[in-house]
């Protein structure tokens, strides 16, 4: 048995960007930055970024176009999928590590996100909450996701 499964709190670094397969599919990119402070050797505190490639595809990636900005807290659940190619260019062999999700849940409050209601995100995945889910295989149904992790202020590290 293996498990190929992300969890990620983080802030985008970006805007998201949508494009659409010939098939009509939304594909949706951005960045998420998470960050970690620890002590150095010499007892200084150190803070570290890692920066995430997300993909979100179908109603999740038209949602996510919609609703988030450069800056927000979102919750993200999905998996690691790695894509190799020859650069044309220089004709070196590349490669990209995505988080390809099929969970999203906005952790901005109303007033850090300029005003976005939380009735407009809840209208715009049918239920309740902020939670999005995409559904196996990428497909076009959006669902409510089972609640994320209860995350205060003090969990986040930036």
């Amino acid at each position: 048995m293996s498990v190929n499964k992300v969890i990620l709190v983080g802030r985008l670094g970006r805007d998201p960007e949508t494009r659409y397969t010939p098939a009509g599919q939304g594909v949706c990119n951005f960045s998420l930055a998470t960050d970690e402070t620890f002590k150095d050797r010499n007892g200084e505190r150190q803070k570290r970024t890692e920066w995430h490639r997300i993909v979100l595809w179908g109603k999740l990636a038209e949602i996510s176009q919609q609703y988030l900005k450069k800056g927000m807290l979102v919750y993200i659940e999905g998996s690691i999928r790695t894509n190799q190619w020859d650069d044309k260019n220089t004709g070196q062999k590349r490669t990209a590590i995505d988080i390809v999700a099929n969970v999203m849940r906005m952790l901005t409050s109303r007033a850090e996100s300029g005003g976005m209601s939380h009735s407009a995100a809840a209208a715009a995945s049918g239920s309740g909450e902020s939670d999005f889910n995409q559904g196996g295989g990428g497909g076009d149904d959006a669902a409510p996701a089972a609640p994320g992790p209860d995350i205060s202020d003090e969990d986040i590290p930036f």
